[in-house]
């Protein structure tokens, strides 16, 4: 193995790509737990209670709801969910009409709702770290590859829908 082999591989942000982006999610929401357990946060208020925990139900649902959708599509389409992989096609209908990354907007409303339910203020702090590593890393990659391998047909898709909404 080269030296450059040697330095991809232990760059830190090459090891995080290794992690399957949910499970960055699902790892960031439990380094949040430890901060809510070493210094807790608590709704005292009960109606801020039962609002934290109704918001949390309908965003997790609707999370849970958009994945859903966007995988059905994917399967549907024999397409890879894979970051960095090649895809068959660009999908452009269901949720992509109004976002290009649905997955991450549905991981994002899940950890949302997860977090609302449980009134669980650390991870929520700690989520702008997951969506800044899928923006700045993790999206980049995927639409370097994209671009590559449609060119023309993903730069007309990028002008008329947004990354995110």
């Amino acid at each position: 193995m080269s030296v450059n082999q040697q330095k991809w591989k232990l760059n830190p942000v090459n090891i995080l790509l290794r992690i399957p982006v949910p499970w960055v999610f699902v790892l960031t929401y439990l380094a949040g737990l430890i901060f809510q357990f070493i210094l807790p946060f608590n709704l005292y208020s009960e109606e801020l209670l039962i609002y934290a925990r109704i918001s949390g139900i309908v965003l997790f649902i609707l999370g849970i709801l958009f994945a859903s959708w966007s995988l059905i599509i994917f399967h549907r389409e024999r397409t890879t969910t894979t970051p960095g992989e090649s895809s068959k096609k660009i999908v452009m209908h269901g949720p992509y009409r109004y976002t290009r990354n649905p997955m991450y907007v549905s991981l994002i409303l899940a950890y949302l709702g997860e977090a609302g339910i449980l009134a669980q203020l650390w991870p929520v702090l700690a989520l702008p770290l997951v969506m800044a590593y899928v923006n700045w890393v993790v999206i980049p990659l995927e639409e370097e590859v994209l671009r590559r391998d449609f060119n023309e047909e993903y730069e007309n898709y990028c002008s008329c829908v947004r990354r995110w909404f």
